[in-house]
């Protein structure tokens, strides 16, 4: 008994197992795609059906019937696929309650259209003006069948009621965004709205013609009351009549008078005029099936499936769906896009940079964008508003723009300045005072100033370079000759040591004396220090010293103290070991008495 209840255990675990998988893998059967949220208002997906359509690789088409409830669509579906009530789409009371919503038979039918292999989906929706559904329930799946079909069959019993006119407004709406555009530019940019067929089952196909039914109900009613409602509807029959070429009827009369046992019946059981009228409603379909285009491109499974999760969350936007949300949605990735060619544009230019050039730059990105824009974007008159959004987003680009060009020149002058400004100091206290040196490195400020700096900025630090410069050009000045002076007196007593303590020189002294009291006499004689500096012979005193002290070949504020060292040194090399003994001995005295000292011993 044990081992008979784990057979019977494995048994049905295993039977589970595998009828799990078949559910799965059987991909002959409907599916549910889009289903109703709690409330019967809103629509989310259904992960079940679009694992059906994701598999697919080739390009998609799907033909959606709409239509009022208990109208025939499943029944006509079924007939289009050629399947029996048993195997395809759920008809009358056969279908319970979790088939509500957008159902999609699981296996595509493969069609060649232009050479081009394609996948046709069939689409099976629930019926409007149905028992506790709201009327923005009924326009969430009008609105989705129409967006997401390649053919939209208006499945209607008898006639064309206004109100069956009424409930195209959506449509109309979203053929004039998108057909309208196609006869301005002349070929699919964005987006192909649905071909729509009429589709009127009659009992009898005497009498008017399907298109003198369609001709009629879109004739424009008078209106002597203006009725509002009334001039809605005109709008849309007008509009319904210039998309002539984007639209198609058919009758069909009613397949048998037992209309409740038609899922049982055969072909050769149905009447004959109706499989007739059926195989060319068939033929008309295929004629007028064309793959499902977006953006420019034909979609495959995946990117069916993630067009229609936009779709989706373009009609549960808000209470009511519109087309101007769907709009948004569909041109959210061109925004997106023309954004990003925007930033590539501007990516050209080096921060910082003069505003002229930034500016034009802006213009030249901003003009390609709206270009791009508009060959791309999706639909005619609401597009407007995308087109405003991708402006205000461009313009709030272009401010970050402005803000890192302010930064980086900001950053860029500040750095400049700083420099010039240690460099104006380092002149200040310049051991051996030139002003020729002093006017090089003022001229090199403002020359690399003038050439670096760029951007917004290098007004206001142009302006502030200046004021530094000539308040560090005043200072120089005022000190210049004070220090001079003060650098000569010393110079002039140093030289006295030198002449008569080292070298002996007896000229190298008088020349030092003569400089020191001439410095210090005029002085006394002028009172002031500053009155020398009007005196032609100090203006020839000063012209030597700028010669020496400063050349392009030598800077002697740089390298008096090396070059002094090595004179000296060498100097007393050549004065003391030398090999002309007494050449000169009465310019150097000091090493030659020493040896003559040496030679008398």
């Amino acid at each position: 008994m044990p081992a008979l209840s784990t057979v019977a255990v494995l048994a049905i675990f295993f039977s589970l197992f595998a009828s799990g998988s078949l559910s799965i893998e059987n991909f002959r059967q409907a599916f549910p795609i889009i289903e109703p949220d709690p409330g019967h208002t809103k629509l989310r997906l259904s992960r079940e059906g679009l694992e059906a359509i994701e598999k697919i690789v080739t390009p998609i088409a799907a033909v959606a019937v709409i239509g009022p409830y208990r109208s025939g669509k499943s029944f006509l579906l079924n007939q289009l696929l050629s399947l029996s009530c048993n195997e395809g789409f759920g008809v009358g009371h056969m279908r319970d309650t979790k088939t509500k919503g957008i159902w999609v038979w699981g296996t595509p039918v493969e069609v060649d259209i232009n050479g081009v292999k394609t996948s046709v989906f069939y689409l099976d929706t629930e019926g409007f003006e149905s028992v506790g559904k709201s009327n923005v329930y009924d326009d969430r799946i009008f609105s989705l069948a129409t967006v997401m079909s390649s053919v939209l069959i208006y499945n209607l019993p008898e006639t064309i009621r206004e109100a069956d006119i009424s409930r195209l407004s959506f449509a109309v709406e979203l053929a004039e965004e998108f057909y309208g555009r196609f006869l301005l530019q002349g070929q699919d940019v964005a987006f192909e709205p649905a071909k729509l067929l009429w589709l009127i089952q009659r009992d009898f196909l005497q009498g008017k013609s399907v298109k003198e039914m369609v001709d009629e109900a879109l004739r424009r009613v008078p209106n002597a009351n203006d009725d509002k409602n009334i001039d809605q509807v005109n709008r849309i029959r007008e509009s319904l009549a210039v998309m002539g070429d984007n639209s198609t009827a058919f009758s069909l009369p009613q397949p048998h008078l037992q209309r409740t046992k038609l899922c049982d019946m055969e072909d050769n059981e149905l009447e004959p005029i109706y499989v007739k009228k059926r195989d060319q409603l068939k033929a008309v379909v295929s004629s007028i099936i064309r793959p499902k285009i977006v953006q420019g491109k034909t979609l495959n499974g995946k990117d069916f499936v993630s067009f229609l999760e936009q779709i989706l969350e373009a009609l549960n936007k808000g209470e009511i769906p519109s087309t101007g949300s769907l709009m948004e949605v569909f041109n959210k990735g061109i925004l997106e896009r023309c954004l990003k060619l925007y930033n590539g544009h501007m990516a050209v230019l080096s921060f910082p940079t003069n505003e002229k050039s930034l500016h034009q730059t802006h213009e030249d990105a901003k003009s390609a964008s709206l270009v791009a824009f508009d060959e791309q974007h999706f639909g005619r008159h609401h597009a407007k508003r995308s087109a405003e959004q991708l402006v205000e987003e461009i313009e709030k680009a272009y401010k970050n723009f402005v803000l890192t060009n302010e930064y980086q020149s900001s950053k860029l002058c500040e750095a400049l300045y700083t420099s010039c400004e240690e460099k104006m100091d380092q002149l200040q206290i310049l051991r051996l005072p030139s002003m020729a040196k002093f006017n090089a490195g003022f001229n090199q400020c403002n020359r690399s100033f003038e050439h670096d700096c760029v951007g917004p900025s290098k007004t206001n630090y142009k302006m502030r370079m200046m004021k530094m410069l000539g308040k560090s050009k005043s200072l120089f000045i005022k000190e210049y000759n004070q220090r001079l002076f003060n650098w000569l007196v010393a110079f002039s007593l140093v030289m006295v040591v030198v002449g008569r303590f080292i070298l002996k020189f007896i000229l190298i002294e008088m020349g030092a004396w003569i400089l020191f009291i001439f410095l210090e006499t005029y002085t006394r004689l002028f009172w002031s220090s500053e009155s020398l500096y009007y005196n032609p012979v100090w203006h020839a005193v000063v012209k030597t010293w700028e010669s020496v002290v400063y050349s392009p070949v030598l800077d002697l504020d740089r390298w008096a103290i090396p070059l002094a060292v090595v004179a000296g040194i060498l100097l007393i090399y050549w004065r003391c070991y030398g090999r002309r003994k007494h050449v000169f001995c009465w310019i150097l005295p000091v090493c030659c008495n020493q040896k003559d000292e040496r030679r008398s011993e």
